[in-house]
């Protein structure tokens, strides 16, 4: 029995592990998915009478299963639960919809509130037995009588059987009629009314796979221009496709490759220049990418080289021999963007986090740690110190903790709150106000 509640421990504690947060269109909700499959829906309070000035926090709104551990049979392969990306739909009424994905399967859920239940029946009793028809003598009309709020989360379609690979994102067009699923080979462009079928616009698989040389790393719309669409590959290269161009979009429109510089070739070039995100800016003039050490920041009308590249964890360019050991190395990071597109937010071992500011070039790291986040406490920027004398309020490479790692963050569409997963912990921040 000591082995077996050892087992379960390790894997409530593993099913804990955030694996996706978004907030929606408004900033009001934010939903993480995690390992276990199960979607957590937080909701932004209302502002007080009393402290008109500060904005509510967060609170939990809804805690769904959004999906389950299956087994394809045909292949012999156990399909995990665990959400690997959530895409929010702008709201139309008075429900919300969020599109999740695991491996192989996208649902689209609906999040509703319900605060009146009908009473009177009658066919059924209260308790919702079937009457028998000979008791009933008379005709009732059926009211709706007020009851606790209740919200409640439904699955409104499920598109399955789109992919033979692990889908690694998911993008809801500009038109809010379709979106994109992408796996390591094809991308997927769905009606979100139709599941039963999907268009394929994407397929790099070449016709004998020992010609693999690259896979597709994550993919997404133009925030304004429904027909174009931009996907990443483990080469480090991206393509921007036009969907007007073709059916298939196998040839792109722009291709963006910064060349390598031939004194920093490694025998770990390949893996570290592997895109793990990327994102369009706000205005659609931009991109950025995420690779192991760097961000990039495109402009969409210069394919050659980027127009920004920031350092995130440069010191460890001494160490991708260790990184590579323990796997660390083949993380996927993701990148966001504030509201404004000014400055840019991506993790980084030891739970911490680097934003860089674009406008002023200025950057700081900071730590989500249970230690030092106490509500309305000030974030205290932190320093990695390489090699030589160690400052008091530095820490050295060689002890950063490198399976405390923020993998994945969202910023709020138009205030300064960021969200940041730091394994199974949510933490939200707020900027400074006077």
């Amino acid at each position: 029995t000591f082995k077996i509640l050892i087992k379960i421990h390790l894997h409530s504690l593993y099913s804990d592990i955030i694996s996706t947060v978004e907030f929606n269109s408004t900033g009001e909700l934010l939903a993480t998915g995690d390992k276990g499959g199960r979607v957590v829906v937080f909701q932004r309070e209302q502002e007080s009478k009393n402290q008109p000035h500060r904005r509510g926090e967060y609170n939990v709104y809804s805690t769904f299963q959004s999906h389950e551990p299956e087994f394809d049979y045909l292949k012999s392969l156990e399909i995990e639960e665990k959400i690997n990306k959530i895409r929010w739909l702008p709201q139309q009424n008075a429900a919300y919809f969020l599109l999740s994905t695991n491996d192989k399967t996208v649902k689209l859920w609906k999040i509703s509130e319900r605060d009146k239940r009908p009473e009177g029946y009658n066919l059924k009793d209260e308790d919702g037995r079937i009457r028998d028809p000979t008791t009933i003598t008379a005709l009732r009309v059926p009211v709706l009588r007020p009851m606790d709020l209740m919200v409640e989360a439904t699955p409104r379609r499920v598109f399955s059987n789109g992919h033979t690979y692990h889908i690694n994102s998911i993008s809801i067009n500009s038109d809010y009629e379709t979106y994109m699923s992408t796996d390591d080979l094809r991308i997927n462009l769905w009606n979100l009314e139709i599941t039963n079928r999907s268009f394929n616009i994407v397929d790099i698989k070449p016709t004998n796979m020992e010609e693999l040389t690259e896979v597709i790393t994550a993919a997404e719309f133009h925030p304004h221009q429904c027909n174009t669409f931009v996907y990443s590959s483990s080469k480090g290269s991206i393509r921007l496709c036009d969907m007007r161009a073709a059916a298939l979009c196998d040839s792109h429109s722009k291709f963006f490759e910064e060349p390598e510089d031939p004194s920093n070739r490694s025998f770990f070039s390949e893996i570290i220049s592997s895109i793990s995100d990327v994102k369009f800016s706000h205005s659609g003039r931009y991109l950025m990418t995420r690779d192991y050490l760097t961000i990039k920041v495109w402009d969409l009308n210069m394919e050659n080289k980027p127009l920004e590249t920031y350092q995130v964890h440069d010191y460890l360019r001494s160490k991708l021999c260790s990184l590579y050991e323990n796997d660390c190395i083949f993380d996927k990071f993701e990148c966001v963007w504030n509201g404004s597109d000014s400055v840019i937010m991506t993790g980084s071992y030891n739970n911490f986090f680097r934003m860089f500011d674009r406008n002023t070039k200025r950057d700081v790291t900071l730590e989500a740690s249970r230690e030092n986040s106490k509500p309305r406490a000030v974030l205290k920027p932190r320093k990695v110190c390489v090699g030589g004398k160690r400052r008091k309020d530095e820490i050295s490479v060689d002890s950063l903790d490198f399976s405390k790692k923020i993998l994945h963050t969202a910023w709020h569409p138009n205030e300064n709150i960021i969200a940041v997963a730091a394994t199974n912990n949510l933490y939200i921040f707020q900027d400074k106000v006077n």
